[in-house]
């Protein structure tokens, strides 16, 4: 039997009950006397509350209880995770968030009420029955156009709708003296769209008090069991953790919209009480677009210098982010500390200044959705990189050749330290984009583009290279820049005493297939056979820690906190090994599930030492029985994957829809567990960077409602939008964890964005089509290249 699972293409273990639809999700759980919970939500985006009256809703047959904002003003908010201060170290504007709102409405979907009833349709229809008086109120949500002098105010107890702002780089007036050499300098103003995360599984919680052990159970849709325990019990609810079991069960999703503390998870526990009977509430889909933090929207004006050589001197940027009405748990760190510091990308850039303006707007909550912050900084980078080359009349390819960061291993060689605060641990980007230029056959396609051209046909191709920062840390360093938590990630690696093996991990399991990757690893490191490893997730009671899965951590840090306490098992082991083989345990070699004396065919089975570890008869005088390790691991550094991505479209020049040819994905995320699941990472984040640049994104009207809150307005990309997918890798290791892993989960979804919308502007560029606004759809193509 072969033990050697790393780098193997193994198939998910998880996926014999997924696929055959017995996957256990939160709305699949039924407890005895439950309550359904409907949330009433504003229909306005900023109105004030004159008077509600419940008494039709309360009076319906089935109703228990309608709760409104008045039940919960002695409760404190949902928190934000993540403190930035302004740029003369005031501490950022953090208002209330409220469980519910009893004074007014800030975005439409802001929840005023809370019915429960028997059942979830009698709440719904009962909710019809509430009336309330409301004072229609101007709105803005337009992140610029709300730090406008008079803008609507969001919060009327600050002067006006800044969150903060904050700037990283070089000083700006060395970034000046740095443009002024420049012998060219692109300039670009971009919109990076608002998305809509839609998983596949909207959120869902069941809160439950039992009154005999005087604790609360909340199953919920997370992707941070543990975190959401801390922040329910630290600053909202104020319940001793102890008496509160967080469960995440299986989760269909979640693209980080479950990352974080969401009202209804408080509400859903505080009520379970004061009802005695748990209570479900599950979001449908319209109120997901309504309530799920939404990701991106940022505006911006962006310059970058270069000398007469081509290489870049300087860049310049301006950002106004929309934060929405309230701050979500991370939404604070995400236009700064996850997008300011990677403005460097793969360049030698010298020099770089960012200025960042965070407002409050009348919008649903903007937080982190999958790349968090990097895709909008490599979309700025790499639109302003391949618009330069084509302004200077000079190979897009060859000006990132020109420009890159000379590889290096961060062992041999330092890692490179960058203008905006991070050190890469390693990289060779010259690899990457010359793999990926080798597999389109770029020699080639620029003879066919000029053929297609005469023929009226308009072929484009767009290059796009990314950097992105995974398993954020360390904790001393995340929590200097103003995190409120840790950021390690614990595990548990417990031998049973027939020898098979029990992983409790704090990372969160929804779709990454970790049950499988986990257990490769563990059943490689300890050589015995996969199906003798069960791994453990999502219950707050049976995990000592976790921080959860979001920002591609889960096997950089997950990972290596189970590495770490197979290590402690392995060393334990060998003490038990040698003294039952009476010999010295430095005179043995572990191998193939086997203590075995160097040299001789002497050796003890893995069985057998764990055996031996809880029947400790024949034992070494002094050391523990058991064989049971725990650890805490936290990184020394961020990992640092990056990448190539290459489109290659078609814009039909009567109708302006575009049609991808080719989509061409080199990636380096490091040493690989799982090349499938690895792919299967990468092809969903490229489905999800198209989709952003060719047809999602969320839509308001000036007063604020949203317009496109359903899968008939918000056009996600289905099968048919999508082409087969070319991949390919490079392996730099990270030179900083045991496993040599980067990260692979947002990936796809960082450098798909802007090699798509590069190659439209090249397919263009003849027609004078300098740049657009995404997503580009075929109306906005049209009117561009015909001069509207």
């Amino acid at each position: 039997m072969s033990t050697n699972y790393i780098g193997q293409s193994v198939k998910r273990l998880e996926d014999k009950r997924f696929i055959t639809g017995k996957g256990r999700y939160t709305d699949d759980i039924k407890l005895p006397g439950m309550l359904y919970a409907y949330i009433l939500r504003s229909p306005y985006a900023h109105a004030r509350i004159k008077s509600m009256d419940t008494s039709g809703a309360e009076k319906m047959e089935g109703v228990v209880k309608v709760y409104t904002g008045k039940d919960f003003e002695e409760v404190n908010g949902v928190p934000c995770g993540w403190q930035v201060n302004f740029k003369d170290g005031t501490t950022m504007r953090e208002p209330k968030h409220p469980l519910l709102v009893s004074d007014k409405a800030r975005h439409a979907g802001d929840g005023v009420a809370m019915v429960v009833a028997n059942n979830y349709y009698t709440a719904r229809d009962a909710a019809d029955e509430i009336r309330i008086d409301w004072e229609v109120l101007p709105a803005v949500t337009n992140a610029k156009a709300a730090m406008e002098p008079g803008a609507p105010k969001v919060h009327d107890e600050f002067e006006d709708n800044m969150v903060f702002d904050w700037e990283i780089g070089n000083p700006k007036e060395e970034v000046d003296a740095a443009m002024a050499t420049a012998t060219h300098i692109t300039k670009l103003d971009f919109t990076n769209n608002r998305v809509a995360p839609n998983a596949i599984e909207p959120r869902s919680y069941v809160g439950h008090y039992d009154p005999v052990y005087d604790k609360y159970t909340l199953y919920t849709s997370t992707q941070n069991p543990h975190l959401i325990r801390l922040l329910m019990c630290a600053f909202v609810l104020g319940i001793p953790e102890h008496k509160v079991r967080v469960l995440g069960p299986d989760v269909g999703g979640g693209f980080g919209s479950k990352i974080y503390h969401y009202v209804e998870e408080a509400l859903v526990t505080l009520a379970s009480k004061e009802l005695g009977a748990p209570i479900k509430w599950t979001s449908d889909r319209s109120e997901a677009f309504l309530s799920d933090a939404h990701g991106r929207d940022h505006i911006s004006s962006a310059e970058m210098g270069f000398d007469d050589e081509g290489k870049i001197v300087g860049l310049r940027i301006k950002t106004f982010a929309n934060i929405g009405a309230y701050l979500s748990t991370f939404s604070t760190a995400v236009p700064t500390y996850l997008h300011g510091t990677l403005l460097q990308g793969l360049y030698t850039t010298p020099k770089i200044h960012l200025d960042m303006t965070c407002a409050f707007t009348h919008t649903t909550a903007v937080d982190a959705y999958r790349g968090a912050g990097r895709p909008e900084a490599t979309y700025l980078l790499e639109r302003l990189v391949e618009t330069a080359a084509h302004e200077m009349g000079m190979d897009p390819a060859e000006l990132r050749f020109k420009n890159f960061i000379p590889a290096f291993d961060g062992v041999n060689e330092p890692g490179y330290q960058t203008q905006v605060a991070l050190q890469y641990d390693s990289g060779n980007y010259h690899a990457v984009l010359e793999r990926g230029l080798e597999m389109l056959g770029y020699e080639d396609f620029k003879k066919e583009q000029e053929e297609a051209r005469k023929q009226g046909r308009y072929l484009g191709v767009g290059i796009s290279t990314y950097i992105e920062a995974c398993g954020i840390a360390p904790s001393a360093v995340v929590g200097a820049l103003g995190a409120r938590a840790g950021l390690f990630e614990s595990a548990q690696v417990r031998v049973q005493p027939t020898g098979k093996v029990s992983v409790y991990t704090g990372s969160h399991s929804h779709g990454q297939g970790h049950e499988t990757t986990f257990a490769q690893v563990v059943a490689d490191k300890l050589g015995i056979a996969m199906e003798d490893v069960d791994i453990v997730h999502g219950d707050s009671d049976a995990v000592a820690f976790g921080m959860g899965t979001y920002g591609s951590r889960s096997l950089a840090v997950g990972g290596s906190a189970i590495v770490k306490s197979i290590e402690k098992v392995l060393e334990k082991g060998a003490k038990i090994a040698a003294h039952k083989l009476e010999t010295s345990e430095d005179d043995l070699e572990y191998k193939n599930g086997a203590w075995t004396i160097k040299g001789t065919d002497r050796s003890i089975s893995f069985g057998d030492v764990a055996l031996t570890a809880y029947v400790p008869h024949v034992y070494p005088e002094g050391l523990e029985p058991g064989l049971d390790f725990s650890s805490f691991y936290d990184p020394t550094n961020f990992t640092y994957p990056f990448g190539c991505h290459i489109c290659v479209v078609e814009v039909d020049a009567d109708t302006g829809k575009v049609e991808i040819k080719r989509m061409i994905a080199v990636d380096d995320v490091g040493n690989v567990i799982n090349p499938m699941i690895v792919d299967g990472q990468i092809h969903g984040g490229l489905a999800q960077g198209i989709g952003q640049a060719l047809l999602e994104g969320v839509q308001y009207d000036e007063s604020g409602q949203l317009v496109n809150g359903t899968f008939m307005d918000y056009a996600m990309p289905r099968a048919d939008d999508l082409p087969s997918f070319e991949t390919d890798r490079k392996v730099t290791p990270c030179p900083h964890n045991p496993l040599g892993v980067k990260g692979a989960g947002e990936a796809g979804a960082i450098g798909s964005t802007p090699a798509v919308v590069n190659a439209v502007m090249n397919a263009l560029w003849h027609k004078g089509v300098r740049d657009l606004e995404m997503p580009l759809t075929p109306e906005r193509v049209w009117k561009a290249m015909n001069g509207q």
